[in-house]
């Protein structure tokens, strides 16, 4: 008897299938460079249209993402649209979209549920449906699937649906697509046959689960686990501030023990798309069955809590020396969520940007990854990066030190600035104009 699947995984195994990756952000370019470097035909969906046009032209506004890499990826077959109906085409369809938190701190799954119904209406036989975007144990059960068999397909018949969740470090050269262990659960045996087959080609290692739901939670375990590490740390920070301690040197010499400890560092609070977002997924979920997840909710709140703290310092800073935030001029060293990357979302940089601005603050930043402020949804300030000089530092009342790039002069920052807020642990010896927070 012929595999219901075996069509499709000809196609994959051959390499003749089409890719289809609908969401051309910081998941879904990486994607579609690795399945063009490995020799398969590559149809990227996005819903932006400038954006569509500049990545057919070889132009990516992702820093990390080379400019020459994607030109020769277009070269060699590699486009994208905005017309949804051509995922009739394509024989994988790569869901790489984004999944953020509304206002009041739910699951917002709108991208997902949007982007599935613009395909649902061109899905044919022979096809495969895999979810990378984070979300809730139970998601691709509850939204995916009904609306693929909503068109008369049936799921591991005719069609076949995984979940594999992205784990991109952007900026990490340690770790790329090719090289990060790829996690799959399928909503049938079938399915996850397909999946591997869909995954191989372009990943060294691919690890299977029982279900799409144990799919989903191991996404959540891995960033939950991180931001429950760093909101304990975020917390030894502040007892160790009171009792006059370096927690970096407490840090540093806790991470020599050979066993039995992880070292996680301090900063001003959690950025990026998962950390900060991806643990309020399954608290979501755990009040469906009567359960409060204590652990997340403590460490979100000291998370979250954390731009306050280094407004705080840097208030405190200034009232020391008879001024007030209030008119004062402070530059934010570095906006980005992370070092040595261009990536803006959930910076806790941005919230600090916004606790100044709402106090009079005459506000400035310099990061050399981020020229210009990019739209955002939440937030809106009309600056470009201030060029770092002796002479411009000097203009500032105070330096606020958010994201420790590598590019920044530290040494010129130190001599030059009037009082510098590390909320990096930059400047581990001190001094009269440095304040730790």
């Amino acid at each position: 008897m012929k595999q219901k699947n075996a069509t499709l995984i000809a196609r994959l195994q051959s390499g003749e299938a089409i890719i289809g990756i609908v969401g051309m952000g910081y998941v879904g370019q990486p994607l579609a460079l690795r399945y063009s470097e490995v020799g398969f035909n590559v149809l990227g969906f996005d819903i932006d249209a400038e954006k569509v046009q500049q990545l057919n032209a070889g132009h990516s506004s992702i820093e990390h993402i080379d400019d020459a890499e994607l030109t020769k990826a277009v070269a060699n077959g590699l486009s994208v649209t905005d017309d949804f109906s051509r995922a009739a085409e394509v024989d994988a369809i790569i869901l790489c979209v984004p999944t953020p938190l509304n206002k009041y701190r739910e699951p917002d799954l709108s991208f997902v549920i949007d982007s599935v119904d613009r395909i649902v209406p061109f899905l044919r036989s022979n096809q495969i449906i895999s979810l990378e975007s984070t979300t809730y144990p139970g998601t691709t059960e509850e939204e995916i699937i009904p609306r693929i068999i909503s068109g008369g397909l049936q799921v591991g018949e005719d069609i076949f649906a995984v979940y594999s969740p992205e784990r991109e470090d952007p900026g990490n050269a340690d770790f790329t697509t090719k090289t990060i262990p790829k996690v799959i659960g399928g909503h049938t045996p079938a399915c996850l046959e397909a999946g591997h087959a869909l995954y191989k080609p372009a990943i060294e290692h691919i690890v299977s689960v029982s279900s799409t739901k144990a799919a989903e939670m191991t996404k959540l375990l891995e960033n939950i686990h991180r931001a429950v590490n760093i909101g304990l740390v975020n917390e030894m920070k502040i007892v160790a501030d009171q009792m006059g301690i370096d927690i970096f040197e407490v840090i540093d010499a806790a991470a020599t023990k050979p066993f039995g400890f992880t070292p996680y560092y301090p900063g001003p609070g959690l950025g990026g798309h998962c950390i900060p977002i991806d643990p309020f997924y399954l608290t979501w979920k755990a009040r469906e069955y009567g359960l409060h997840t204590r652990f997340i909710e403590l460490s979100g709140e000291i998370n979250q809590n954390m731009p306050a703290y280094v407004y705080g310092k840097l208030s405190g800073a200034l009232n020391e020396r008879g001024k007030s935030v209030n008119g004062s001029h402070i530059l934010v060293l570095g906006i980005a969520y992370k070092k040595n990357v261009d990536d803006m979302r959930e910076s806790p940089s941005v919230q600090i940007m916004e606790l100044i601005k709402s106090s009079g603050g005459k506000l400035a930043y310099s990061d050399p990854h981020v020229p210009t402020f990019p739209k955002m949804r939440e937030h809106k300030f009309e600056l470009s990066s201030t060029s770092l000089t002796p002479e411009s530092l000097r203009q500032f009342d105070a330096v606020v030190l958010a994201t420790d790039h590598a590019a920044f002069d530290y040494e010129m920052i130190h001599e030059n600035a009037a009082l510098i807020i590390d909320s990096r642990g930059i400047y581990r010896d001190g001094g009269d104009h440095i304040v730790k927070a």
